[in-house]
């Protein structure tokens, strides 16, 4: 009997010396990464020498789909290499095109926080085509579309040359024939570099290795708006051909490319489109208009039901919430996109929605909103969540209910067999997508899957610690009470 009461003792002890563990949904564990701004560095003004490559296949809008090799030389010259495709897996391509010019980068941005302004000036812009059909299709594009310096820019009836460089832009003649492809380079008036560590994958290794990532201004939605829109958001980033994440099999095959020999990637399998389970964001993501967010959705494919947290930020590190929208609904049995080769077409409604502010100047918006179009009249405070839903949505900030938004969606693996998800991008304009007409032909920043559809851990209480805050604000576990853990040794030794 003493030795029971001493083994329960031994128990006892352990439990109150033991560190507490911490478990959390891998959800949660991935947006507290986000948060973490100590991982990411951004110089100001950025470091631009070097080669820089994209890590897969693109899409624009359109869509169009391409790759890009960007070198930037010490003297502020630049040669950009850009890999047009037929299809939507990069390996069908159409035609390239080499830009040479030069970048003058000026003062931090005051429209887009953490951006830096640029200057550019295009000396060459020279296409290389890949295909007889190509060659007569962008001829006939800009023999119809282009002012008179360019109306014979090729005859009808050429034979296609394969490895023939002509000439679309020259600043010496000042004959530009690029409109007709809807070609602008005004991506390359707003720059941010990001740099942060990637653990090494090998467990025998220890360390990390650094990536370097160039963001460059975002393409706008709409064909018509692009020849002179001035990007505040931004693309997907490329990637230093030197410090890029890893693996990474496409970025050697474009790094090795050039206009005569475009990169033809690898064949990646294509995967049905299975929505249900948790999706979250895989970094701060920037939309135009200077809006900085987060992203966590939840598929329940039983019932075609939806739920999605939108954490806004006004800063492009993710560190300084400003407010959360929780939105949901249902959506519609998704078919494939005509119009977008790989994607999936779908409708998604929104019944209810709430709205968290998280600072003083939310706050006072939405106190200031007109009566009855934001929740209850000047009842809004810091960190108290509203319903919108009786209001028919929040005038404030652009949400209207209910209403139905018509999506294209993409599911795809990484080279870490981890399942992405892309929804689609954003009309430039800010608004809604609320017609089929409007649907995106292009993505956002994908989403990377959490947990699948059995995987809700939401209500998980271990055994041995429960939630609370820690002296950070962030959540801890605290330990049972010890008489509890007494009580649970007793029960195993009272038979010894």
């Amino acid at each position: 009997m003493v030795r029971c009461w001493w083994l329960a003792g031994l128990l006892v002890a352990c439990a109150a010396a033991e560190p507490p563990l911490r478990w959390e949904p891998r959800c949660r564990q991935q947006l507290r990464h986000l948060q973490d701004g100590a991982r990411i560095a951004a110089r100001l003004p950025p470091r631009l020498e070097g080669r820089w490559v994209s890590t897969g296949c693109e899409v624009r809008p359109g869509p169009e789909f391409l790759t890009r090799s960007y070198l930037f030389y010490a003297n502020r010259l630049f040669k950009a290499y850009q890999f047009y495709y037929w299809d939507p897996s990069c390996r069908d391509p159409s035609y390239s095109l080499v830009i040479k010019g030069k970048l003058r980068l000026r003062q931090a941005s005051w429209i887009t926080r953490g951006a830096t302004e640029a200057d550019y000036h295009l000396h060459k812009v020279g296409i290389v085509f890949h295909s007889q059909k190509a060659m007569r299709e962008v001829a006939s594009w800009i023999n119809q579309t282009s002012g008179e310096g360019c109306s014979g820019f090729l005859p009808p009836g050429r034979t296609w040359a394969p490895g023939a460089l002509y000439e679309l832009l020259s600043a010496k003649t000042e004959r530009d024939c690029t409109a007709a492809l809807g070609f602008a380079m005004h991506e390359l008036s707003l720059v941010r570099v990001e740099k942060h560590y990637q653990p090494l994958l090998q467990p025998q290794q220890s360390g990390s290795r650094l990536v370097e990532e160039l963001y460059l201004g975002d393409i706008h939605t709409e064909w018509v708006e692009r020849l002179h829109y001035r990007p505040t958001g931004y693309q997907r980033p490329m990637q230093s051909a030197v410090h890029h994440v890893h693996p990474c099999p496409a970025c050697g095959i474009i790094y090795r490319a050039d206009e005569h020999h475009p990169p033809i990637l690898p064949v990646r399998a294509q995967l049905p489109m299975q929505l249900s389970g948790s999706w979250v964001s895989t970094h701060c993501e920037v939309r135009p208009a200077v809006l900085f967010l987060t992203r966590y959705f939840i598929f329940h494919g039983n019932n075609h039901t939806w739920e999605g947290y939108y954490y806004h930020y006004s800063d492009p590190l993710c560190k300084q919430p400003t407010f959360t929208i929780y939105a949901s609904g249902h959506y519609t049995q998704g078919i494939p996109s005509s119009k977008v080769r790989g994607g999936t077409e779908l409708a998604f409604k929104v019944t209810q929605a709430r709205v968290t502010p998280m600072d003083q100047v939310t706050v006072m918006m939405l106190n200031s909103s007109e009566p009855g179009s934001c929740g209850l009249t000047s009842s809004w405070s810091a960190g108290v969540e509203q319903d919108i839903t009786p209001t028919n949505g929040c005038l404030a900030l652009g949400i209207k209910l209910p209403h139905t938004e018509y999506e294209l969606f993409k599911t795809e693996q990484d080279v870490k067999d981890r399942s992405l998800l892309y929804v689609g991008e954003r009309p430039t304009d800010g608004s809604s997508p609320d017609s089929p007409d409007k649907r995106p032909t292009s993505y956002q920043a994908p989403l990377i899957q959490c947990a699948g559809a059995p995987e809700e851990f939401s209500n998980y209480v271990s055994l041995k610690y429960l939630g609370k805050k820690d002296a950070n604000g962030s959540e801890a576990l605290k330990s049972l009470p010890v008489a509890f853990l007494l009580f649970i040794a007793l029960l195993f030794l009272r038979w010894d």
